[in-house]
């Protein structure tokens, strides 16, 4: 199982036929003082799994610190299913992070584990000293 995708956004959307809608992504936030509150940010991610990986899977998402510190961490169960066809099996998966507080400038990454794996991280940096533009 791996992940294909994987962004911070301003928004998105899952569609009623599984179309992923993605507004703002980005890779830098600036504050001008820290802790510094994120009003809107979402992880979106897409997993790819094999017709073999059917079944229940754990899943955790875990925000580490520019000291190497997890600030937060979320854990859940994903189930998949097969799917008409056979082929690869195509989850994509939205994750609200509204209002996140950031407790320090620096190098933020975020890590999605599978089954206890890191299967992808994804590097945020937030800046002092007041708004910068994002990327």
């Amino acid at each position: 199982m791996q992940i294909d995708l994987a962004v911070l956004a301003d928004a998105a959307t899952i569609d009623g036929a599984g179309k992923l809608n993605i507004l703002g992504i980005f890779d830098r936030i600036g504050a001008a003082e820290f802790p510094a509150r994120h009003e809107r940010m979402c992880l979106v991610f897409r997993i790819n799994a094999s017709i073999e990986e059917v079944g229940e899977h754990e899943v955790g998402i875990a925000v580490v610190g520019p000291s190497g510190e997890e600030v937060s961490r979320m854990d859940g169960a994903l189930r998949i299913g097969p799917q008409k066809g056979g082929g690869s099996i195509r989850i994509p998966q939205v994750v609200h992070m509204d209002g996140f507080v950031f407790p320090e400038p620096g190098s933020y990454s975020i890590d999605i584990s599978i089954d206890g794996e890191i299967v992808e991280t994804i590097n945020l940096y937030l800046a002092g000293g007041g708004r910068m533009a994002q990327a």
